[in-house]
């Protein structure tokens, strides 16, 4: 190749899926959103516009000054990985990387202009070669997606609701918008989790990966089919309280929750949108333009009327009933809440675990 090209290919054998768009392994919610963002008129100058109220440059500097740029003479088996992971989804332009000093495990993607990947020493010491392989593909695929440029919005608006917090109401909007992006971003996580399978092409690699993330670096001691588990038990267990802890607890998180992460990477490695990707028939980036945005909006609402019939969550249950005209909303609520179920004909209880609850039923696992 030449010095403007890609210098080595991949160090074993993997798929490479050229003119590759984002949208065949974005999930739908995160496509929906993109591919609308995408046909607005004027989208990219008003957030060239930001740019200059934005800390990009700061950053930008901050890295530079503050942490080890990958290259070929700092951090090379990264710097391989990086343009590996470039070579394989046909990101032409290689966003530059830099390695911070942070034991906490982490590493993000973010850029208005030119989108910039920042790893931490303790994400780099805790991973092995495939495990980061995957990380690395995971960060690409937020650059192919635009993802940066949302993610920097994201940290700039956390920023600017912190400041303005002693105003009375003057964060409100602010963080009406912070929600409405951090909901956006989880889903990204999963998109961007797929872009890394994509690269890494080891779904055993992925795993371990966000295994590690969770534990520490004692995969000795843990079991993928186990920790799977743990995200079914999450999922499936609890009462209609539990599922608004689960709302209340994820609210002010940019990431899925780890099992939860695992758990979808695992469903979407053994689907066939997967293995038609990997079979070479996936969208063009050159047919972004003619996406519709109708069509996106109607596949996430799909995805999302699939997740609420096949989730064992009981909040998700009680969605689904209702939908399908099972009973009275304010009733089940009550029922829910006061951990009441419907008894035999004459108010008897019903079967449970002895406790009384009002009208003689008795409470039922959620």
């Amino acid at each position: 190749m030449t010095d403007t090209g890609f210098e080595k290919v991949p160090a074993r054998n993997r798929r490479r899926f050229p003119g590759i768009s984002s949208r065949a392994y974005e999930h739908p919610a995160d496509r929906s959103a993109l591919v609308a963002l995408r046909k607005l008129s004027g989208f990219d100058t008003v957030f060239k516009a930001l740019s200059g109220l934005l800390p990009e440059r700061s950053l930008r500097l901050l890295f530079l000054s503050e942490s080890v740029r990958v290259g070929e003479t700092q951090f090379p088996h990264l710097h391989e990985m990086l343009r590996d992971a470039c070579y394989i989804l046909d990101l032409e332009k290689v966003p530059q990387m830099y390695v911070q000093q942070d034991p906490k495990p982490n590493a993000m993607c973010i850029g208005l202009d030119e989108p910039i990947i920042v790893v931490t020493t303790g994400l780099v010491e805790l991973l092995d070669e495939e495990e980061m392989r995957a990380v690395v593909g995971h960060e690409v695929g937020h650059a192919l997606s635009g993802h940066a440029v949302y993610r920097t919005v994201l940290l700039f608006l956390t920023g600017l609701a912190m400041k303005v917090a002693w105003i009375p109401l003057g964060n409100v909007a602010i963080m009406a918008l912070v929600t409405a992006l951090r909901e956006w971003f989880r889903k990204s996580e999963l998109s961007a989790d797929r872009a890394g399978l994509l690269v890494g092409q080891d779904v055993n690699a992925s795993m371990r990966g966000l295994m590690k993330i969770a534990g520490g670096n004692h995969l000795h001691e843990m079991n993928v089919d186990a920790f799977l588990a743990q995200a079914e038990e999450y999922e499936s267990s609890g009462d209609l309280r539990d599922s608004v802890l689960k709302i209340l607890n994820v609210l002010p998180r940019s990431h899925p929750f780890t099992t939860v992460r695992a758990a979808e990477l695992r469903k979407w490695s053994q689907n066939r949108d997967h293995q038609r990707i990997m079979d070479g028939h996936y969208p063009r980036r050159d047919e972004d333009k003619d996406a519709s945005v109708s069509d996106s909006f109607r596949q996430s609402a799909s995805h999302y009327a699939d997740s609420v019939r096949t989730s064992k969550d009981p909040l998700m249950k009680l969605v689904g009933d209702i939908a399908g005209g099972a009973g009275d909303l304010g009733g089940k609520l009550r029922d829910k809440f006061t951990g009441a179920a419907a008894g035999g004909a004459n108010g008897s209880p019903g079967a449970g675990d002895g406790r009384a609850a009002p009208g003689g039923a008795t409470e039922q696992p959620g």
